[in-house]
């Protein structure tokens, strides 16, 4: 697969990095940059951006994130994904100051459009 091909916008489901693997949807934006690296956006729950940077090589895809959290406090983490296609991402997370005794986990399907469909 080429970086090209997991460029688009992705919907989201996944768990979070705790004991109770707490449940979250959202979106998942995925460009390339003047570098040729991936640039990433997630909006969580509908109101939680997060914002990353990161490559891909032989079909795995790791992004280095941040965002902002409560009392504006920036927390980091780094995303692993396996692109089981195109349109199929499954990946796992870990933020510094989560649980160390846990992984998130977030499975992304990308967004058809329109044209897409007609095609």
């Amino acid at each position: 697969m080429r970086i090209e091909e997991i460029v688009g916008e992705y919907s989201i489901i996944g768990s979070n990095q705790d004991e109770g693997g707490n449940t979250y949807k959202g979106s998942l934006s995925l460009t390339i940059d003047a570098n040729r690296r991936i640039a990433a956006e997630w909006i969580i729950n509908k109101d939680q951006r997060q914002l990353g940077s990161g490559f891909f090589k032989d079909n795995i895809l790791v992004v280095n994130f941040y965002y902002h959290g409560d009392n504006d406090n920036i927390y980091k983490g780094v995303a692993v994904y396996r692109c089981i296609s195109k349109d199929i991402l499954d990946g796992f997370w870990s933020e510094k100051h989560g649980d160390p005794l846990y992984l998130g986990e977030e499975r992304c399907f990308r967004i058809k459009k329109d044209k897409d469909l007609i095609n």
